[in-house]
């Protein structure tokens, strides 16, 4: 990989957009269980660039094309969402959350050959790849800015996994996390926090090698942030897919205002060298386990918080970048789950009545549904 087609990418002039992808899961109408339909759903929608299959049959995803505020990406993903209803109907239902709440741990994957080198490549692993996303995509001008803000991002990862971890079940019981999708990912090689790059020389060789290997030969992979080399920007993909659109609204926010307030940093000298994989990995841990309800362990000093505190700050030190960048009021409400944890509203439910809330508030314009919606009785 040339480090200087690298560095092109990332000098396009067209810093501050965002755009927002989906992972979304099939329901069936009767169980709500898992259904291996997107094929099926995706044909009704002849060729809409804007969904695309994924790995799992029962998966599909929604990529919005890079907007120029979070309120715009998410009233696009809005219209998409709706759209995809629409396809769907008589087929499925549609739900927004990181793992099915009661489906087997083992399901059907999509068809085609590039399904099927992963399937021969991951066996049954490949099959337990049940687990959907929230991505996020920030442009930043500026090869070295953009070097830098990854670089510096990767501490605050276990942020945003906390404050969007809403899938404690996992095969019909609680797994006594926050969210197990991380832990689904980990079955897979390239997940969880990603390596620092000193130079996009390095980046070029650590894609490069993957090319030569053959272990990532689209010069791409599963880390839970990464540079972009085809769309020339920084992509977040820690966070559990989102039951709303103002869900996934809130975590862009953070996202955007904090890529926006690293960048500046790095513009003024203050960002300090990246910090250990390994420490930031107890942090994500955390988020994995308890959410916003945990612990904080600063990577540098080592001292010990609440979660919660922690978040709270690092919110409000980003609150006027989110006011430059139009997204005051969702990142708003992202500092709203520190109280109201989406996590623990999914417990009130119960694996059943949490997915017949996910299918029922999936058009919602609001943020998480009400306690009512998610305290349903559980049928299960």
């Amino acid at each position: 990989m040339d480090p200087d087609a690298l560095r092109a990418a990332f000098a396009v002039g067209r810093s501050g957009t965002v755009g927002l992808e989906e992972e979304l899961m099939l329901l069936d109408p009767d169980t709500l269980d898992l259904t291996p339909r997107a094929a099926a759903v995706l044909a009704r929608l002849d060729g809409d660039p804007r969904f695309k299959p994924e790995l799992p049959a029962a998966q599909f995803e929604i990529a919005g094309a890079p907007e120029a505020s979070v309120p715009a990406a998410a009233a696009a993903l809005l219209d998409a969402r709706r759209e995809a209803v629409r396809a769907a109907e008589g087929l499925a239902l549609l739900g927004g959350a990181g793992v099915h709440p009661f489906a087997a741990g083992l399901g059907a994957l999509s068809a085609g050959e590039h399904y099927d080198l992963l399937r021969e490549e991951y066996a049954a692993v490949a099959h337990r790849q049940l687990a959907f996303g929230l991505h996020v995509h920030v442009a930043i001008d500026g090869p070295e800015r953009a070097l830098a803000v990854y670089n510096a991002i990767r501490e605050h990862l276990p942020v945003i996994a906390a404050l969007g971890a809403a899938s404690p079940f996992y095969e019909g019981r609680d797994s006594g996390l926050a969210s197990v999708r991380p832990k689904l990912a980990e079955l897979l090689p390239r997940q969880g926090i990603p390596p620092a790059f000193a130079a996009w020389d390095d980046y070029a060789r650590a894609l490069g090698w993957g090319g030569n290997a053959a272990a990532f030969p689209d010069a791409r992979w599963w880390w839970e942030a990464r540079l972009h080399p085809v769309h020339g920007t920084l992509e977040v993909r820690v966070a559990d897919a989102q039951a709303t659109t103002a869900g996934s609204a809130a975590l862009a926010a953070v996202i955007h205002a904090l890529a926006e307030t690293l960048g500046a940093r790095h513009d003024a000298g203050e960002l300090q060298a990246p910090a250990e994989s390994w420490k930031i990995a107890e942090n994500r841990w955390s988020a994995a386990r308890h959410g916003v309800c945990g612990r904080w362990t600063d990577v540098r000093s080592g001292r010990v918080r609440a979660t919660r505190e922690h978040i709270g700050e690092l919110l409000r030190e980003l609150e006027p970048a989110a006011a430059r960048l139009s997204c005051a009021a969702e990142l708003a409400a992202a500092a709203a789950r520190l109280d109201d944890p989406p996590h623990e509203r999914a417990r009130l439910a119960g694996p059943h009545g949490l997915a017949a809330s996910l299918a029922e508030h999936f058009l919602d314009v609001a943020g998480v549904p009400g306690p009512g919606a998610w305290a349903a009785p559980d049928r299960g």
